[in-house]
């Protein structure tokens, strides 16, 4: 499933890439044409010119396209790649620990139910027919009956902490990439202020036109890699607080079905 969704999340970021070329080929025509139709047409009053720009809305998605490309594609492509990669990992991680949950207390009535019945044996299959570690935890619990409580409460506690490590399987890298998006951003925001500072030089003025490309590079690439980061880390705690969750599950259903088998061996 990680390997579908990481193939997906390289989909994503080539079609994302085609279409803010287009658009930045589409907004260079765009410039060059209204250039052209500017120095043809008759002049207006300022008045009139202001009005007729203060009427016009641009749509959200045009607005964002226009900023990716003046922050600079080279960046902005950075750091939506880490957008893209982490939310594969988040969405692959969210699905996963879904699908991991097990109602426990239905589990453990249908393994004491079976023991009843049937005895370790009856319980086992229970086990193999559902789904998650929790159901996992207890098969191993069951195989090690015979070698007494002790060994299974001591399995029980060790493949726990081997479905952990499985759940918490990718965090590591959301984590990598909630720290280098805004890292991208900064460096963005460096490489802004030394085009400003070669623009001063080159012009030997400081005047606002000078270093406005530069300084809008900057800001642009810290929003963006800013943005970035606090949407994965939204993703990234939601995942903790999964995996807290599903962890306390373990831990307790692990401590009734030991008390279950010590009742079922006392009988």
């Amino acid at each position: 499933m990680k390997k579908f969704f990481m193939f997906l999340a390289v989909i994503g970021f080539t079609a994302l890439s085609a279409q803010f070329a287009a658009a930045q080929e589409t907004e260079a025509v765009e410039d060059t044409t209204a250039t052209e139709t500017a120095a043809a047409a008759p002049a207006v009053n300022d008045a009139s010119q202001l009005f007729a720009g203060s009427g016009e809305e641009v749509p959200f998605h045009q607005a964002l396209k226009t900023k990716f490309i003046e922050g600079g594609p080279g960046f902005m492509a950075l750091i939506i790649l880490c957008l893209i990669l982490g939310l594969a990992v988040a969405i692959e991680r969210i699905l996963y620990l879904s699908l991991s949950k097990t109602n426990t207390k239905k589990l453990l009535a249908a393994i004491e139910e079976a023991l009843k019945e049937g005895g370790i044996e009856k319980a086992k299959d229970v086990c193999r027919n559902t789904r998650g570690p929790v159901a996992s935890i207890f098969y191993q619990g069951l195989l090690r009956y015979d070698q007494g409580i002790d060994v299974v409460e001591k399995t029980v506690v060790s493949y726990g902490s081997v479905n952990m490590s499985l759940m918490e399987n990718g965090l590591s890298w959301i984590a990598l990439f909630i720290a280098i998006a805004p890292s991208l951003g900064f460096l963005g925001t460096v490489v802004g202020m030394i085009q400003a500072f070669d623009a001063i030089q080159a012009a030997g003025d400081i005047s606002p036109n000078v270093v406005a490309g530069g300084m809008k590079v900057a800001l642009i690439t810290t929003v963006g890699g800013l943005i970035v980061a606090m949407i994965l880390q939204v993703f990234y705690n939601y995942i903790l607080a999964k995996i807290d969750d599903l962890t306390i599950d373990m831990e307790d259903s692990s401590i009734s079905l030991v008390d279950i088998l010590v009742k079922y061996e006392n009988k």
